[in-house]
Order: structure tokens, then sequence, then C-alpha cells
């Protein structure tokens, strides 16, 4: 692979940078989302105002306006009934920082977006492909409101369908981020053989269907429950009658709460089991050394991942050992992404992924 021109490498820099720190945002702002659901401050704000909600209230007539909203909603009336003006303010802030946050992410994508395409930096691929993240989040700021909206008629929390749609979302968005970056750092593909890409491919996979997994699991609250382990319900395996007795039958698999638990530690096993394969197979069919460090790094994130959910299930999810566990699926989340772009083929996608000149640039 050719070096990049010399009057390409600045602009090179300044794009992958600019895209590391959206990607950090994100990582951030998904953090911050896990705090807001914990202490249940999600439905504190219950208008969507992406323009002037920017602004918290800033007088006490405005915070009392804020809180008589708030006391419209069932889960004032059957949850929070009584609670001072003070303490509304405390879940008032987790939602409001974390709206924020979405906001400072759409600007910080933005601006530097349209700057580099008046300077004709992205080339053809790459402005595609920047396109489409920024549609994604767009879409993300609607799924989020969709997300609200259903907890502030009937519900006294969000569907944790939605929720896990808003969560997942923001990681793909954070995984194509990843994925981009590592494409523009111009590494060579790494020679391997073909299961070890067919592995990689299911490890994202399987990362994917855990984080949905997961987000139905904290829509459920079903981590304050079942917690003990190796079992579950006083056993290995659930019996069949208490793990699908909801109709129809695909229900359960959404919104019964020892199903979902069940099935996030079995999906949690297999990502382990997968993992744990990979890196030896790596490792024995004599890959490349950033094929096999790739995977053992990843094996070993995806145990302590694993590790860490069983210790915060059986101190029944208090908010620290929550939040790390969030951490620790980001960082499985990035692993996975590398060492599956790592693999991947790049035929014919070179020269389209590549920082183009800058229309200022002759010669």
């Amino acid at each position: 692979m050719t070096g990049i021109p010399a009057y390409q490498a600045p602009y090179d820099r300044l794009v992958r940078g600019w895209l590391i720190s959206i990607a950090a945002l994100i990582a951030v702002m998904v953090l911050v989302g896990g705090a807001t659901r914990l202490t249940e401050s999600g439905l504190s704000i219950v208008e969507w105002k992406p323009v002037t909600g920017a602004l918290p209230p800033l007088s006490q007539e405005q915070w009392t306006q804020a809180f008589d909203a708030y006391k419209t909603i069932p889960q004032y009336r059957q949850l929070n009934a009584g609670m001072s003006l003070d303490e509304f303010k405390t879940i008032f802030w987790w939602e409001w920082s974390h709206r924020l946050l979405g906001r400072v992410i759409g600007m910080a994508y933005l601006l530097p977006f349209l700057w580099f395409l008046w300077r004709g930096v992205p080339g053809a691929g790459l402005r595609r492909r920047l396109w489409l993240i920024f549609g994604l989040g767009a879409l993300q700021g609607a799924v989020g409101w969709w997300m609200v909206a259903s907890g502030l008629s009937q519900r006294v929390e969000v569907s944790q369908y939605r929720l896990a749609t808003h969560l997942v979302l923001a990681l793909l968005i954070f995984a194509g981020i990843v994925w981009t970056v590592r494409r523009l750092s111009g590494r060579a593909r790494s020679a391997a053989a073909s299961r070890l890409r067919v592995t990689s491919v299911a490890l994202l996979l399987l990362t994917f269907l855990q984080l949905y997994l997961g987000a139905l699991v904290a829509g459920l609250r079903a981590g304050k429950i079942y917690n003990t382990w190796p079992d579950i319900d006083g056993g290995l395996i659930p019996s069949a009658a208490r793990l699908f007795f909801e109709t129809p039958w695909w229900r359960n698999l959404f919104d019964n709460t020892l199903t979902v638990q069940f099935e996030h530690r079995m999906v949690g096993y297999a990502l382990v089991a997968t993992a744990v394969l990979h890196a030896l197979d790596a490792a024995r069919s004599r890959a490349e050394r950033s094929t096999v460090n790739g995977a053992l790094w990843l094996a070993a994130v995806v145990i302590l991942q694993a590790t860490l959910g069983i210790v915060t299930l059986l101190n029944q999810v208090p908010m620290d050992l929550a939040l790390a566990h969030q951490a620790v699926a980001i960082a499985v989340l990035t692993l996975a992404v590398f060492q599956a772009e790592r693999l991947a083929g790049r035929q014919g996608e070179q020269a389209a992924q590549k920082v183009a000149r800058p229309v200022t640039q002759t010669g």
C-alpha cells in the first residue's frame, strides 16, 4: 500500500481525530443514558423542544412549571407522589444532561462535516458513509423522543422495546464511526483463514444481540430479580412453563423478565465461548500478530465483561457496577469492530474510502 501524500496527511489526521472525538462523545452519552435509566430520570422532561429545550429552567417560576408538567404523568402519580422540588431537580438534571450531550454531538458532527465538504476533503465513498452516519444520528434524536413518549401516558417507565432500539441505534452509529476510523488508518487487510473472518463477524453480531438483550433487561428491571448464579429460578435452566407462560409465545422473549434474563445469560455464554475459540483458532493457525493479539484482547475483555455482569447481578445492580458493566460493553463492541474490520475484505474500497485532495491543492 502506498503512503499517504503530503497534501493529504494533515486532512486525514483531522478527519480521524474528529471522528474519534465523536465516538468518545457517544460513549459518554451512552453511559449518561445508563445513569439516567438507573436513576429513573428519563421521564422528568415531558416535552421535546430540540432548540429551546437546550436551556434549563432559569427561574423559580420555570422550575415550578417543569415540575407541574412532570406531575401530570403516571410515573409521578404512581411512583413519586409527594416528591419535593429539589428531588425533582436531581432527576431533571440527569435527563437534561443526556439531551444536552445529544445536541453537542449533533453540532460537533455537523459543523466540521460541512467544513470538510466545503474543502472537498472526503472522497466519494467516505462522503456517502459520513452522510449515512449523519442520517442515523438525526434518526436517533427522533427515536429518543419516541422512547420517552412511550412512558408519558399509560406507563410508569419507557417501553423496553423502544429503549433497546434507542441504545442499539446509538451503538450502531458508534460502531460505524469506529469502523470508518479504522478504514482511514490505511492498514492493509490481515491475511487469515476464512473461518477467522466468519467468527469475527459472528462475534460482532453476537455482541449486538447481547447489547440488545441487555437493554431489555434494563428496561424490565430484570437484573434486580433472580440474583443468583449459575442457577436461575432454582436451576441452571428454568422450566419451560416459567419461560413461556405468556401468549403468544414470542412475547416471552421480550416481556417475560425470567426469559429475558435467561436469554441474556445464554448469549453471554455463547459470546465467551466464541471469543475464546476464535482466539485459540487465531493462535493455532499462526495468523498475523495483529490478528492474534486482537483476538486475545477481545476474548480477555469479553471474559471480564461476563464476570462483571455476574458480580453486578449478584449485588442487585448498584449504579457503580452497572455503569462499569456498560462501559466494558462499549469496550467489547470496539474490539469486536476492530477485529471484524481487520479481517474484512478491502478490494475496491481503498480508493473510495480515502480522504480526497482538498480543492485548494493543485499539481
